[in-house]
């Protein structure tokens, strides 16, 4: 019988558990206060970047004096706007207010939700891969998996820090005030601010996120662009910026974004899928040592998903970093112990208790969902919120946060396909999961080790959070024990291997000047 396991995450009322909130529905800060910065990090042009070799890499020309024609029609540009803004307008104002940085990441989310669907079988039995050569043939490109997820993310949120880090450092180059503080006739529709509006930090975010965006989803170009407008736009009709602050920044953006685009076209993730021979070579190994190799278990067999996922580039450290971060192995497919292990999980689904149903729901993050990458960003965006941080410094956070989540995804699927490892309903088809079996090895868990680099690096940016980032974690981890679909052992060692990751963004977050 043909089938297509299909993963639905079920929200979770409130009072069951602090964050939980509906993942299919990735806007969840709809009413979020406008950014209102306790700190402006008018010296964040100094700190750190990750690509760039120096914040002036790509040359920003001097904006026009304050007195000039240019700079007065600029300023008139603004008025006309403000003479007549609709609701929606203002809705709009108030909606990119709340920060770039937040609001594209929402953006992320809700695509990374469209775009993570397998696709269905062919009539032969094979199955189609998408194609970023031609995105809208079925299935559409990407297929956005939880690895997929993790490095979309990760470069995302790397070119948006760059291109703020290259902002502030022009900033406070030219130090153009803000056009409300050069017009008192203009209204400022968003919190005032003394950090200079030259070039415009909604207009780089808007460049770099929307160059970034068109790579990894090409589908969506279009949309992408028009919300890269109406950032910008928003920011005029705020009297936040004029049209050349706003032309100055979106130049910045998208000149910081070809950086990245360079490294993302050359980082092996292209080859990811492997070949036939790949898949069949995992095997030929894992039954050479005399295990007994992981199988798909679905009908007909699916590929595995991304096998070679391991050898993409990493952000945080060097490539041969990532074989020295695995983990001793699991035990024998021919042990006890490994029986004794499904013998537990088997226990777990058999009877499960109410609150272990409820986690397993929460963190299912399967297939329509914006996977556990993305979870652990909303988780992120509640308390960074509460901080009132610059939009340079949420761009820093987001960086360090999803850098040590796409490497922790690199780390973690080497793991897997060095063991394949079987998972514990191949070693026991009695065991009926809560939720549905993912198509790649069991060891080590995914979800456990992008918990553990989440909450390590979490709990350094936020340091008063520390124990509730390691009870969400240890409960995410446990999730995969109690839904049926990994050992004891891969979410255990998953917590280790992430929390090392995770240990890797803290040491780059301590030398980037920010702390």
């Amino acid at each position: 019988m043909k089938k297509l396991f299909i993963y639905i995450t079920i929200a979770i009322s409130a009072g069951l558990i602090i964050y939980a909130c509906n993942k299919n529905a990735p806007d969840i800060t709809a009413d979020v206060p406008p950014l209102q910065p306790q700190n402006i990090d008018l010296n964040a042009g100094t700190w750190k970047t990750i690509l760039l070799t120096r914040p002036d890499t790509f040359a920003v020309a001097a904006p026009s004096a304050v007195t000039s024609a240019d700079y007065i029609a600029e300023l008139n540009e603004i008025k006309g706007y403000q003479k007549s803004l609709t609701s929606a307008q203002l809705n709009t104002i108030k909606y990119w207010a709340a920060g770039g940085v937040l609001r594209w990441n929402e953006i992320m989310r809700g695509l990374v939700t469209k775009y993570n669907l397998p696709a269905y079988q062919n009539p032969d039995g094979t199955y189609p891969i998408p194609s970023a050569a031609n995105p809208f043939a079925y299935p559409l490109f990407p297929f956005a998996n939880p690895p997929y997820a993790a490095r979309a993310y990760a470069y995302v949120s790397a070119a948006q820090y760059d291109a703020l880090v290259a902002c502030w450092y022009y900033k406070k180059l030219y130090n153009r005030a803000a056009p409300y503080a050069n017009d008192n006739t203009i209204q400022a529709k968003v919190p005032t601010s003394t950090l200079p509006s030259y070039p415009s930090e909604a207009a780089v975010m808007a460049g770099v996120t929307a160059e970034m965006m068109k790579l990894l989803f090409p589908t969506e170009i279009a949309n992408i662009e028009q919300k890269a407008h109406e950032q910008e736009l928003a920011m005029m009709m705020a009297g936040a910026a004029t049209r050349s602050d706003i032309a100055a920044g979106e130049a910045l953006g998208r000149q910081v974004a070809e950086a990245f685009i360079a490294r993302a076209k050359a980082d092996n993730a292209g080859k990811a899928v492997g070949t036939p021979t790949d898949w069949k070579n995992f095997e030929t190994v894992t039954l050479a040592r005399g295990e007994t190799p992981w199988y798909s278990l679905e009908t007909p067999k699916r590929p595995p998903m991304l096998p070679l996922f391991g050898k993409v580039t990493p952000f945080l450290f060097p490539a041969a970093t990532v074989p020295t971060l695995r983990p001793g192995p699991p035990p024998s497919t021919k042990s006890q112990t490994l029986m004794d292990a499904a013998t537990e999980v088997y226990n777990k689904i058999k009877s499960p208790s109410r609150e272990n149903i409820q986690h397993v729901q929460f963190w299912a993050d399967g297939v329509g969902t914006f996977t556990p990458p993305g979870h652990w960003d909303a988780i992120a965006a509640q308390d960074f919120i509460t901080k009132n941080f610059s939009e340079v410094r949420w761009a820093r956070n987001y960086a360090l946060v999803n850098m040590a989540l796409m490497d922790a995804a690199i780390v973690c699927w080497d793991v897997k396909y060095y063991y394949f490892n079987p998972r514990p309903t191949q070693i026991n088809p009695s065991i009926k999961t809560l939720t549905g079996i993912p198509n790649f090895p069991s060891y080590i868990s995914g979800h456990s080790t992008f918990s553990g680099a989440a909450a390590t690096i979490l709990a350094h940016i936020v340091p008063d959070q520390a124990n509730k980032y390691w009870a969400l974690a240890n409960q995410a981890s446990m999730s995969r024990l109690e839904g049926g679909i990994h050992y004891k052992i891969d979410c255990d060692s998953g917590l280790v291997v992430g929390s090392k990751v995770g240990n890797y963004a803290v040491l780059r977050a301590k030398q980037d000047g920010a702390d």
